[in-house]
């Protein structure tokens, strides 16, 4: 009766011959033991996240300033007149949730990067529903965020939808072991979001290359809105990429994480955020298993290396 389905649906023995990590085992068999709650706020509060990766000589948008209070709201304008452009997010969001972007401004009106135009009252409203956790983790009561925009660079042009696309690097005890790049579609509202319709690339650790491409876990070979070849993505300053993220272990003391970076077109690659609970699409979009990945680093991967030397390991081994 069931037969057909083994054409579509693999078996839980045959997710565990291809390595494939799942969501209860990535939870108890990694970050339970490598991940100390009390090292969490590192990473959830972008704010501290930013402080901390300025102390390891980590570059991140640069912060313009905060919004605690509802009555704060009102100092927007004053906060943002010397900036054409910004970003508005929560310091305790996740997957994008929150996010408004700041083309540019004028006295009553803000732009965002699809030429929406967004009233001050609206824009009050967003930075209203912020502060009251609306799109935070546990919806408990937040602070607004506002940094720089990143401008980003125009070697990725063709191949993202308006929104800024970023990349993913799983860090494994210090080591960069899978990495993506998430591209903004149509179809996810511009935003580098996988579980909205963002398109994933699994790139090759070594070289910042594609190996695969996927939109809503099906396989694609191009761009659905801008068309481009994606098979010819390869990502500039790639050795800085992982430099960034075999920091973030020292930096947080996390030893199973996702750092997230940006391309700025001036200031070269910026760790965006942290995550200490990075999710699992980075599989599918490499079609590699995580736990395969993960037991070699266990079982032949050097300890004790500074971030250079664990980089300098992955790219020659």
């Amino acid at each position: 009766m069931f037969k057909w389905l083994s054409k579509y649906f693999a078996t839980p023995s045959q997710l565990r011959e291809a390595g494939i990590l799942g969501m209860n085992r990535r939870n108890f068999k990694f970050i339970s033991k490598y991940n100390k709650r009390n090292l969490y706020p590192l990473v959830d509060d972008k704010v501290k996240t930013k402080e901390l990766a300025q102390k390891f000589g980590i570059t991140t948008p640069r912060l313009i300033g905060t919004i605690e209070f509802q009555h704060e709201a009102k100092n927007l304008k004053d906060m943002v007149k010397d900036w054409e452009s910004f970003v508005i997010k929560p310091a305790h969001g996740s997957g994008g949730k929150g996010v408004l972007v700041i083309k540019s401004h004028d006295e009553n009106t803000f732009t965002t990067p699809s030429g929406r135009i967004l009233s001050y009252k609206e824009v009050y409203q967003h930075i209203s529903n912020t502060l009251s956790g609306l799109y935070s983790l546990g919806g408990q009561y937040d602070t607004a965020v506002i940094e720089e925009m990143v401008n980003f660079s125009h070697i990725f042009d063709n191949y993202s939808y308006q929104g800024i696309p970023d990349v993913r690097i799983i860090i494994y005890r210090g080591y960069p072991v899978m990495a993506m790049t998430r591209l903004a579609t149509a179809a996810s509202g511009g935003r580098a979001n996988l579980h909205q319709g963002a398109v994933g690339v699994g790139l090759d650790i070594k070289s910042g290359k594609t190996l695969k491409a996927v939109m809503r876990n099906q396989p694609i070979t191009h761009h659905p809105d801008t068309h481009a070849d994606l098979s010819q993505i390869e990502v500039p300053f790639w050795t800085e990429h992982l430099l960034i993220a075999a920091k973030a272990y020292e930096m947080t003391g996390l030893g199973y994480l996702g750092a997230d970076i940006v391309l700025d077109a001036d200031k070269g690659p910026m760790m965006l955020e942290l995550n200490a609970r990075p999710g699992l699409a980075v599989q599918i979009a490499n079609g590699i298993g995580l736990s395969k990945v993960l037991k070699k680093v266990d079982k032949y991967y050097p300890k004790r290396l500074s971030p250079e030397e664990r980089v300098a390991y992955v790219l020659t081994h």
